[in-house]
């Protein structure tokens, strides 16, 4: 198994919302990774993250916020969060990819990336006390830990900001 690695926006203030269904219903959070919208997946392999590029391409986003407002289902069941305003996560997911083209995300897998939140992968009807009002601060590297499959925070890359974290 290659080790991977992933940049997200966590939201905590959706986990009271979602967590357990999460817990549940999205292996993802099982091995460690929080309520977030993913920015880009997977990004590069462990040893090749450059983390001062990171905060060069990050700083000239300024921290902003956003609502969760709707539940939406894609095609495959997979249930999610709709981020309001969606522009916003589509401009950082295209400046990491603009400064790294090799990168696509999801692998080039789909025609439209659409910023989300996923709560379940599969089909479930439940009232989540939306809209939930929450603020981008942050990217997150990730890291995936090789056999576990676990993920861990490597380092947090603030919006809008640059310099040592």
């Amino acid at each position: 198994m290659t080790r991977r690695t992933a940049l997200i926006l966590p939201v905590p203030e959706a986990e009271p919302a979602v967590g357990a269904i999460r817990l549940a219903r999205d292996p993802s959070a099982a091995l460690g990774v929080p309520a977030h919208i993913t920015i880009l997946f997977p990004f590069l392999a462990p040893d090749q993250v450059d983390e001062a590029a990171l905060r060069e391409v990050f700083a000239r986003f300024p921290a902003f916020d956003f609502t969760l407002d709707r539940v939406e289902q894609f095609e495959n069941g997979v249930v999610w969060l709709r981020p309001a305003p969606q522009w916003r996560f589509a401009d950082l997911t295209a400046a990491v990819w603009q400064r790294w083209p090799g990168t696509p995300p999801y692998e080039g897998a789909f025609d439209e990336v659409i910023p989300h939140l996923t709560v379940s992968e599969t089909p479930l009807d439940v009232d989540l006390g939306l809209p939930i009002a929450a603020r981008a601060r942050e990217v997150v590297l990730i890291e995936e830990d090789e056999p576990s499959g676990r993920w861990s925070a490597r380092t947090h890359i603030p919006l809008g900001q640059s310099g040592v974290a």
